[in-house]
């Protein structure tokens, strides 16, 4: 599959939406317009690639609704040079954004199906993570904390203690929660033992996975 013009016109027609419904950040609808989402899918949904929703991708996982991409990332508030864990890495569509906002990305994904194609499909496109990780989200990543920002891209039914751990003082972490539907949640770390909490939206994810071993 190729990227062409009419491609583009379909991102930019994306951007407007997504702007319409209320995402501000500049710099974000700019990544919505770089990124070629119809790459990302199988090719029997290029059709539909930029259209505000989620598909299937490999290994019962969806690539998320550009809206809730964008949403999440919005929340972040990145900055060039910002150090990143994203747990669930997916399609890589939503690590693509944060490497074009100028991120170092850590992102770790679970299926080893989804890791080993992402890992090597987003190279070729020029998205490069400063790492990706073949593990278990929920206990993050201990040996490179403490990180500016924290993304989960999958339903957890409580917040993990280890990602709250793992989070630098003013640092952001970025979490849909509940069982069947979920509410975005923020949490900013204001010291060591305080966390500010914001709910920001009710969500539907893909639960996030916890390795049982």
């Amino acid at each position: 599959m190729k990227d062409t013009n009419k491609h583009q016109g379909l991102r930019n027609q994306l951007a407007k939406i997504l702007e319409e419904k209320g995402i501000t950040n500049k710099n974000v609808l700019e990544a919505i317009k770089k990124i070629p989402r119809h790459l990302f899918l199988n090719s029997s949904f290029e059709d539909f690639a930029y259209q505000d929703k989620a598909f299937p991708i490999a290994a019962d996982q969806t690539i998320s609704q550009p809206y809730t991409v964008a949403f999440q990332s919005q929340l972040l508030e990145v900055k060039k040079g910002d150090k990143i864990l994203e747990i669930g890495t997916g399609s890589g569509y939503q690590t693509a954004v944060l490497v074009i906002l100028g991120a170092k990305v850590y992102t770790i994904e679970r299926q080893n199906e989804l890791f080993k194609k992402t890992s090597r499909f987003l190279p070729t496109l020029g998205y490069r993570p400063k790492s990706f990780i073949f593990g278990d989200g929920y206990i993050g990543l201990e040996s490179e904390a403490p990180f500016d920002s924290i993304i989960v891209t999958a339903g957890a039914p409580i917040i993990p203690q280890p990602l709250m751990a793992q989070l630098k003082i003013g640092g952001r972490l970025v979490i849909p929660v509940g069982e069947k539907e979920q509410i975005m949640t923020m949490l900013i770390r204001k010291n060591e033992t305080q966390f500010e909490k914001h709910e920001v939206g009710d969500f539907k994810f893909v639960p996030l996975l916890e390795n049982k071993n």
